[in-house]
């Protein structure tokens, strides 16, 4: 479905909230939406893999690294995981990684940045609950809309 986050703007923008501009685009689908999934964790991207593991099903993983830019908390290997199980899109408040590579996955990725170092492994983080960043409440189960314009979350669909 096609949609212009501009056009989306004006005529809702009483009821969007719209993120401030610092992310960038990073994977092959530059448009995207979806219901959302949140996660907050710290230099650990051990959750992001296990929630990546289940079905999409058409949502958005909002992952709130606490900005941080000193590892990556998504690479090649868990955006392919998240197009082969049908996830929409994955948001970083932190950094990626195979930068090059995620470009050719069928997903919408954006992140603060690039990092090559890895995140660390142990398991920490919560899941579905309310996250802030960028000047927005990502809530699990409303609704993310991106493109090459910026990214904007709804409380209800509006495609």
């Amino acid at each position: 479905m096609e949609f212009k986050t501009t056009d989306l703007c004006d005529e809702f923008s009483d009821r969007l909230q719209i993120a401030e501009p610092l992310f960038g685009d990073y994977g092959e689908e530059a448009m995207f939406f979806g219901s959302i999934v949140t996660l907050k964790v710290f230099e650990d991207n051990s959750l992001v893999r296990t929630v990546l593991e289940e079905p999409g099903e058409g949502r958005v993983l909002v992952v709130d690294g606490g900005g941080s830019m000193r590892c990556a908390l998504l690479g090649d290997q868990l955006a392919e995981l998240a197009e082969e199980n049908n996830w929409a899109g994955v948001i970083v408040n932190g950094c990626i990684r195979d930068s090059a590579a995620i470009s050719e996955i069928g997903i919408g990725v954006k992140a603060l940045g690039v990092h090559p170092l890895k995140s660390v492994k142990r398991g920490v983080g919560e899941r579905n609950i309310p996250v802030r960043f960028a000047g927005v409440n990502f809530m699990p189960g409303h609704y993310l809309y991106a493109d090459e314009d910026g990214l904007i979350v709804s409380e209800k669909p509006l495609l």
